[in-house]
């Protein structure tokens, strides 16, 4: 039979306890008991159950009810979230809020204090649900990409998607900062996933590589909307088309000329020359010139069509694009009528 006791071997601790011991010689003997129930005494225990002795667990001794048994140690909980953004902050379109927040305010003393971007009718984009929203678009290195997302995504608290051409997406580094940083590839499943399922604002500029090509004597003039895929992306997802026209960017790095056989070299869609590189040298193309960028968000363009259609009308997608491209026009021509200066709009 093993019997447990809580008395330590140690022997200056024996001594030191020997008068306490001596007192407990005249006390009554000890009671036994079992681990195993329905045993009175030790005698009537089965071979092999351990006996317990009462007397020893009850003693007056504190050093008798020290635990000299390893305790672990409580662990954290390996399920608690990691504060790691590699790891929960990237998603499924390659945006990291992490990054995209870094770049925010890296980016927002250009937005105030350079260009100095002034909004109007910015409460017509909504607060939530799905919109696509569209913007002239120029300059070498547009400027009004980033101050469009900026501003929406700090005055309303909304992300952005940008959609461009996956050419970005194949230059080395810049195409992974653009994917964290908001920028998807422009395809009509990417745009019905984010405007219908996921509900998000998607900001896309409908002529493409034409308006950041163009030079500054074309300032201003829209080109065609491709065929008015736009449009027939916001049918069918059955979000509204919500126009920005935006005045100043174009000012910002204005092409003065081309070279087509340098861009065919570089496998390049264009290789600008701009003013800002002829007075700052290679600087100039990552410089912009501090003009006063104004942004006015025109009336949300609904259309009454039934979303989730495998195809529409051709002329009526045709037409509802030409459309507002006219009223994009016409705003355009408006507020370069109300500006007075390049540099202070």
């Amino acid at each position: 039979m093993v019997g447990v006791s809580a008395e330590p071997t140690d022997t200056s601790r024996t001594a030191h306890r020997s008068e306490p011991t001596t007192e407990r010689a005249h006390e009554p003997a000890p009671e036994r008991l079992t681990e195993s129930k329905g045993h009175e005494s030790a005698e009537e225990a089965p071979a092999g159950e351990a006996v317990v002795d009462v007397a020893e667990v009850r003693t007056a001794d504190p050093l008798a009810e020290v635990s000299y048994l390893p305790v672990a140690s409580p662990q954290p909980d390996q399920r608690e979230p990691q504060n790691d953004p590699r790891r929960s902050d990237v998603d499924e379109w390659g945006r990291s809020e992490h990054m995209r927040g870094m770049v925010r305010r890296l980016y927002d003393p250009m937005y105030k204090y350079w260009f100095r971007v002034e909004w109007e009718g910015l409460e017509k984009i909504p607060h939530h649900g799905g919109a696509l929203l569209i913007a002239n678009h120029a300059g070498a290195i547009p400027s009004d990409a980033p101050a469009i997302m900026h501003g929406i995504e700090e005055e309303l608290g909304r992300p952005v998607y940008g959609l461009a051409d996956y050419f970005f997406r194949t230059i080395p580094v810049v195409g992974t900062l653009w994917s964290r940083t908001g920028g998807v590839p422009a395809h009509p499943d990417n745009a019905y996933r984010l405007l219908h399922d996921q509900q998000q604002l998607a900001l896309v500029f409908p002529e493409g590589t034409k308006a950041t090509s163009k030079t500054y004597t074309d300032r201003y003039r829209l080109r065609r909307f491709g065929r008015g895929g736009f449009v027939e992306i916001a049918m069918r997802a059955g979000v509204p088309v919500i126009p920005i026209a935006v005045v100043g960017a174009e000012e910002s790095m204005p092409i003065l000329f081309r070279l087509p056989a340098l861009s065919k070299l570089l496998g390049l869609p264009y290789f600008p020359v701009t003013a800002n590189a002829l007075l700052m040298g290679p600087v100039g193309y990552v410089t912009y010139f501090p003009v006063k960028i104004k942004l006015r968000v025109l009336d949300p363009v609904t259309f009454d069509v039934e979303p989730g259609l495998d195809r529409y009308s051709r002329s009526r997608v045709m037409d509802e694009a030409e459309g507002i491209r006219a009223t994009l026009q016409d705003a355009l021509h408006d507020m370069l009528r109300e500006r007075r200066s390049i540099w202070f709009g």
